[in-house]
């Protein structure tokens, strides 16, 4: 039997503890500035992006300290692991997006990396604010009760 391949957006990296230390208000879908060993890489599923962010640099943002591993059969012309990487927006979106960080004081946070049906790398940006202490004990509790109030609906039928 021939497999299929699932259509859409085919996930590389999830950046699951996002939604947990931050308060997302927005997202954004960036393209992101690749080299060919990169792109071979990612294909491969090994990246990760939980220590990423995205900040500004001159006129356009970049993305910091994502890590995609060296591609093994590329030798002596890879790539660096955790160099910056151009996000690829419209500049308007840009500008909007470095005003916020500059003057509301949120962070640029990446959510998913993943290859979209044309076979482009698109990177799932955030903007987001730091949640404190109090405010994850709270969510966590919202969530817990939501389950709990879940599996008493369930058992009343």
């Amino acid at each position: 039997m021939a497999q299929t391949k699932p259509a859409g957006r085919r996930a590389v990296a999830e950046n699951r503890k996002a939604r947990h230390n931050y308060l997302i208000e927005d997202t954004y879908e960036a393209g992101i500035e690749l080299k060919g060993t990169e792109v071979k890489s990612l294909r491969t599923g090994k990246a990760n992006i939980a220590d990423a962010y995205a900040g500004p640099s001159g006129s356009d943002l970049y993305l910091f300290n994502a890590y995609i591993p060296e591609y093994l059969e590329a030798n002596r012309f890879n790539h660096e692991t955790r160099r910056p990487r151009r996000l690829l927006m419209h500049r308007r979106e840009i500008d909007r997006l470095v005003g916020a960080v500059q003057r509301d004081g949120v962070t640029l946070i990446p959510l998913r990396l993943y290859f979209n049906e044309r076979g482009r790398a698109k990177l799932e940006l955030a903007v987001a604010r730091g949640k404190k202490l109090h405010d994850k004990r709270a969510s966590e509790r919202e969530r817990d009760w939501n389950r709990e109030k879940a599996r008493l609906m369930r058992e009343k039928g």
